[in-house]
């Protein structure tokens, strides 16, 4: 059995202890802290969040939300007010009841799941209030079981990882953190095209969102916008030599913050500040993995859909054709790339010809 981890450029091959070497995008020099109890969402916040929606316009009282959702009327002043604490604007107290002030946008089931009817993402959803890595839980999870399609979303990541020990920074209920479980009838060999599916996928939901907001492909995971990283792709693999046992592809977005600290800011940006207005991230990681699905099934079920990720790929890309690179490989070489060959490695002209990239970091010049 092998494990593969697909870094910043390309799959690293080494033997699986426990799968759990994960995460989403890179942030140099920072070592990533030691794995956090995941603090899984009491499903009961979903239900009263919904329930308050439903009736927006009036006051509901704490006695019918207890009925409703079963609890004690002190229980749910208690989840109300942890729903306070994670910025859903609830007016009101238990004498006279309660009120939503403004839609919440935060990635609960109750909130996702009817926006995801007819996809595979719509059964299991599991939401994190605070995680080390959803890329870590879901690898965990799947490796005891969990059913394609199992989603895993969180508000806040503690250890987000990319390449190497390097660290994502996940501002809390600022951005999109999510990873899925995929069990795919393919060969270990596709698994850079289904990253490079995934890199679609978020191109596709950011347009649908907000069409004036035009990503850039940087092969083979991240996402920029006028050079600056707003989202980046980790996908990992427990596979045998023919075929996937599964794969967990963890996307994390850079969506509303609209500062980041003084070492990022030169290479890092968001949605909202590339876009001058605030997103709705249950919109978004709505349109992503709607997106997905659809990729995911073109590329199990419709002829030529490898060639087509390929191309598209690199249509979305400004750096997959014509531009100068620095590669850390073999000690590190220069070129210009010229494109993707057929199993989705990106070739780089040199001096001496032209050489496959098959490891290291690319980096624009």
């Amino acid at each position: 059995m092998f494990f593969l981890l697909f870094s910043r450029i390309i799959p690293r091959i080494k033997e699986a202890a426990t799968g759990r070497d994960s995460g989403k995008g890179s942030r140099a020099g920072v070592a990533a802290p030691h794995k956090l109890a995941p603090q899984k969402t009491d499903v009961r916040l979903g239900r009263i969040v919904r329930l308050l929606m439903q009736n927006a316009t009036v006051v509901v009282s704490g006695t019918k939300i207890a009925d409703e959702i079963s609890m004690s009327r002190s229980e749910v002043w208690r989840l109300v007010q942890q729903l306070r604490s994670l910025g859903v604007e609830i007016a009101g107290h238990p004498a006279t009841g309660y009120r939503l002030k403004a839609m919440p946008d935060l990635l609960l089931p109750d909130m996702l799941t009817s926006l995801l009817k007819g996809t595979i993402f719509g059964q299991e959803i599991h939401h994190y209030y605070k995680i080390g890595s959803t890329n870590s839980e879901a690898m965990e999870t799947a490796s005891a079981g969990a059913p394609e399609g199992s989603v895993f979303v969180a508000e806040e990541q503690t250890a987000g990882r990319g390449r190497g020990a390097h660290q994502w920074a996940s501002a809390p209920s600022a951005g999109v953190y999510c990873s899925v479980v995929l069990r795919p009838l393919l060969p270990p060999s596709e698994a850079l095209v289904l990253s490079l599916a995934a890199g679609l996928a978020v191109h596709a939901a950011v347009q649908q969102v907000d069409s004036r907001v035009s990503p850039d492909l940087k092969w083979p995971n991240d996402l920029l916008i006028e050079g600056k990283k707003f989202c980046g792709i980790l996908t990992e693999m427990n596979a045998e030599v023919t075929r996937v046992r599964y794969i967990v592809v963890g996307i994390g977005i850079n969506v509303n913050q609209a500062r980041f600290p003084a070492d990022l800011q030169p290479i890092a940006t968001s949605l909202r500040l590339a876009s001058g207005t605030e997103w709705s991230r249950v919109e978004l990681c709505a349109a992503l993995l709607k997106s997905l699905d659809r990729e995911y099934h073109d590329l199990l079920q419709k002829p030529g859909a490898h060639e087509s990720i390929l191309k598209r790929f690199q249509e979305r890309s400004s750096s997959a054709r014509g531009r100068q690179v620095q590669v850390e490989e073999n000690g590190g070489f220069e070129g210009v790339t010229e494109g993707l060959d057929p199993r989705g490695f990106l070739q780089v002209r040199t001096a001496q010809g032209v050489r496959t990239v098959l490891s290291g970091t690319v980096r624009l010049k």
